[in-house]
């Protein structure tokens, strides 16, 4: 017989959000976790697999939380709370989705969206350098400038240093017009259009004409101490392991940095190691140094995202099977 459990709701009005427009978030809810949903009034009727509805139930008790404190519910903010939840049932949600890191002058409050985002930002606070480690949209440079940015409103800093190695794929450096700085700028674009998403873009424009936020190729800081700074170092998989040394040393005091990557997408010459590898090695367990990993479960930009990264990781490891069975 199929496991069946009860949920009432204690009001119609916190019902109508829970369920959403047309049912459509319970909808998401029994597409997500594969159970049956069925509303009468402010009752929901769940049907399935008994763990399914477990997490269903502790879902909903989550989510009627959130709304009773004032959080607005939107589709995305379920599909996040499922793959949460799914992961670790005894997660409190408002303990990361209130955790705000950053209000933009748009009025979009950034928090984290996963366990994952959550520890990591929990390091940033602890630590004095963390490396964020894993594939596209998992939040890794976005909440790294949030906080570097939160860090500068609350004058716990006096500037942000934002820095990307700009490493040819596919398309020589040499062959594009203009001068040094004008050849590295594309690599560095993502950060400006991150930093332009959450300040004013005119006060953002003046922050970086007084060099309070500097956006800089990595090779532009050899040489320098970076005293009383955030500092960003963003696609660290294409350091190699003397320009990671060299970044890392440039930290002076009242200076904290993160530094992001995704070791699957190394573009750098099959003769040079990593710098982003080589310092996972090198590094861990020294104290004040954090490291985050992040998953395909924690990719928060459109959910086709999340089912690329996935199918990759499939014919990647299938290349490295097959690899291995020829070896054998």
């Amino acid at each position: 017989m199929t496991p069946r459990e009860l949920f009432e709701v204690e009001d119609a009005a916190l019902a109508a959000q829970l369920f959403g427009q047309q049912n459509q978030h319970l909808k998401l809810i029994e597409k997500k976790l594969g159970v049956r949903l069925g509303s009468k009034g402010t009752c929901l009727h769940l049907s399935g697999e008994k763990p399914q509805i477990q997490i269903a139930l502790r879902l909903l008790e989550e989510l009627c939380a959130l709304l009773r404190d004032g959080m607005p519910l939107y589709p995305t903010d379920i599909d996040y709370a499922i793959r949460i939840l799914s992961s670790d049932s005894s997660t409190n949600l408002k303990d990361i989705f209130f955790d705000t890191v950053f209000v933009s002058a748009r009025k979009k409050i950034i928090a984290p969206k996963s366990l994952a985002q959550k520890k990591y930002i929990d390091n940033i606070r602890q630590n004095h350098v963390v490396f964020g480690i894993g594939p596209a949209g998992t939040g890794k440079t976005y909440l790294a400038m949030a906080m570097g940015v939160a860090a500068l409103m609350r004058k716990e800093v006096s500037r942000i240093m934002l820095v990307r190695p700009a490493v040819e794929a596919g398309e020589k450096l040499g062959f594009l017009p203009g001068d040094l700085a004008e050849k590295v700028n594309p690599y560095l674009r993502p950060l400006y259009d991150a930093l332009y998403d959450m300040i004013d873009l005119e006060k953002a424009r003046n922050l970086v004409d007084t060099g309070v936020v500097e956006v800089a190729p990595l090779a532009f800081m050899r040489g320098r101490t970076l005293n009383d700074a955030f500092v960003i170092l963003d696609e660290a998989q294409n350091t190699t392991a003397e320009q990671m040394k060299m970044f890392l040393t440039r930290l002076g005091f009242g200076s904290r940095a993160v530094v992001t990557g995704d070791v699957t997408q190394i573009d750098l010459p099959r003769d040079a190691h990593s710098g982003l590898l080589h310092a996972m090695d090198v590094l861990d367990g020294v104290p004040g140094i954090a490291f985050s990993q992040f998953s395909d479960v924690d990719v928060v930009r459109h959910p086709i995202v999340q089912s690329i990264v996935q199918a990759y990781q499939v014919a990647e490891r299938r290349v490295l099977n097959s690899g291995r069975r020829g070896r054998a």
